[in-house]
């Protein structure tokens, strides 16, 4: 959720994205606001294997569904810190659509072929993958409505609450919401696991569109700490002792190479999400069955 307190509380730090429709599901007019279910793809890559290279072998899943003109889309990003990593992320309205996509891919026999040779190539690439399976938690989240075409990366949290402590938590994360209201600009999108991550673990996302932002948010941390005021912030100490288990942040640069963006997306920043095609990118991705994340 924008970092708690960058100052005094790093392990609560919420950095909430707005994710914003992260990559919507079917094609229809964007509403900025997140995606109800989320799903997220990793793919760890083996050293030296980021960059170009796995660029090229993504190509062939964004080409095969550009030619199914495949109505779900994804955006990837790629990790600017901890492991080297990328993320492919689907939006859907309901866990029943992400069934029926699933379902639907799998009829289609010349996709599902197209994906199957691309996964041959790109897994050579790979040491491991995984996925994750998230709902939106809209009262966790704060202005979550951001146009994400126009952002260029995520800053994504980690956090496992420990058992026996959600009212400590619900408390906390209701205290960073309240504070941050009065600060203007500040905005994200939490999600619940469902799948794939450890029990009771909550991830936000916080776009920006430029590295400004982060230097921007420790300015910011002055202001929550002014609009918490002293024994506000010895709670939220206190709180996040009791409730959290353990915290991670990273960061994540968005990827239009490795991306199959909504034709809104493109329309929005044709040149971002249409780069020039370079020698090394002539040969796309639909993380159909692919596994996801966020830390």
């Amino acid at each position: 959720m924008k970092r708690i307190t960058r100052a005094m509380l790093a392990p609560v730090v919420l950095l909430a994205v707005g994710m914003s429709g992260i990559a919507a599901g079917q094609d229809k007019p964007m509403d900025n606001m997140p995606p109800k279910v989320l799903t997220i793809f990793r793919e760890f890559t083996k050293p030296g294997k980021a960059g170009s290279e796995h660029e090229k072998t993504e190509s062939a899943f964004v080409q095969a569904n550009m030619q199914a003109k495949w109505p779900t889309h994804y955006l990837a990003v790629e990790s600017l810190s901890g492991k080297s990593r990328a993320l492919f992320l689907i939006g859907y309205d309901s866990f029943a659509a992400w069934e029926k996509d699933r379902l639907a891919t799998q009829k289609n026999t010349t996709l599902s072929a197209a994906l199957d040779r691309a996964w041959a190539a790109d897994g050579e690439l790979l040491s491991e993958t995984d996925s994750t399976a998230l709902a939106f938690h809209e009262e966790y989240s704060l202005r979550p409505a951001v146009d994400i075409p126009h952002m260029r990366y995520f800053e994504i949290s980690l956090y496992q609450v420990r058992h026996g402590h959600d009212k400590d938590w619900d408390e906390l994360v209701k205290m960073v919401i309240a504070a941050y209201q009065k600060i203007p600009d500040a905005h994200w999108a939490t999600y619940h696991v469902i799948y794939g991550l450890q029990d009771n673990t909550y991830v936000v996302f916080n776009p920006m569109k430029s590295a400004e932002e982060i230097d921007k948010g420790f300015a910011q941390g002055k202001e929550f700490e002014a609009a918490m005021g002293e024994a506000g912030m010895k709670k939220l100490a206190d709180l996040s002792a009791a409730a959290i288990e353990s915290s991670q942040t990273n960061l994540f640069a968005f990827n239009p190479r490795m991306s199959y963006p909504a034709d809104e997306w493109v329309k929005a920043d044709p040149e971002f999400w249409k780069p020039k095609a370079s020698p090394a990118h002539t040969t796309a991705k639909k993380p159909a069955e692919k596994p996801a994340d966020s830390h």
